[in-house]
């Protein structure tokens, strides 16, 4: 499937009033133009605000597919949707491909971008503050709706990365468990036999953090003693 980075997307963390709070946020992102630095933890200019659920090595870049803004335009008319509104770091075209990204990419693929090599950890679970990005209450809840989570990338080997690199697939973990399967099963409120059995195949998977492979065991624990 070719994939291609169209808007290459930072942002530093800022202070904005939402519900007569002050809060601070880096998911105001802006399009870059050249080649960036990306490192093991985020791409040059860019920043996250809160370290205890952003950032980090397993979340150095959000992804999010070009396709996707079609989607919201149909939802949101009357809003300005420019690319990176959604906090993504790369805003992807996945080409002529049908169907979700989602369904076909997998924890565990590993691609090329640049100079860079990255791999693919977990779906995108909002915290309010996609809220406060488009002034919207329901917006967390509109999105996890949609089914349109995008994908956290890890960072394996450093390098830059442009508008316009294609991201060239060049590995996938057997377990090949795609990133709206990890969505849905975090939001299922029972497990079936089938669900078990893909569960079983996630927590093989080196790439997912440790936080989902632990709320994962919790809930299959609870589902085998009939909880």
């Amino acid at each position: 499937m070719p994939m291609k980075l169209v808007s290459l997307n930072v942002g530093l963390p800022r202070e904005v009033v939402w519900h007569g709070i002050n809060v601070t946020t880096g998911i105001f992102k802006q399009p870059v133009e050249g080649r960036v630095a990306l490192r093991e933890l985020n791409l040059d200019g860019d920043r996250q605000a809160d370290l205890t659920v952003h950032g980090g090595a397993k979340k150095a870049v959000y992804c999010y597919p070009l396709g996707h803004y079609d989607y919201w335009k149909k939802q949101l008319p009357a809003r300005d949707l420019p690319l990176g509104i959604f906090g993504e770091n790369f805003t992807i075209d996945f080409g002529g491909s049908t169907g979700a990204p989602e369904d076909t990419i997998h924890i565990g693929d590993r691609f090329s971008v640049g100079s860079a090599e990255v791999v693919v950890t977990q779906p995108r679970l909002p915290c309010y503050k996609l809220g406060v990005r488009f002034q919207m209450d329901d917006m967390v809840k509109r999105f996890l709706a949609s089914r349109r989570s995008g994908f956290y990338l890890a960072v394996l080997r450093e390098g830059e990365v442009g508008v316009g690199d294609e991201m060239k697939q060049i590995g996938r973990d057997p377990s090949a468990v795609p990133i709206s399967e990890i969505s849905r099963l975090y939001g299922e409120k029972r497990f079936s036999d089938s669900d078990m059995r893909v569960l079983d195949r996630a927590l093989q998977v080196q790439a997912l953090p440790e936080s989902w492979k632990e709320y994962f065991r919790e809930r299959m624990g609870r589902a085998a003693a009939g909880v």
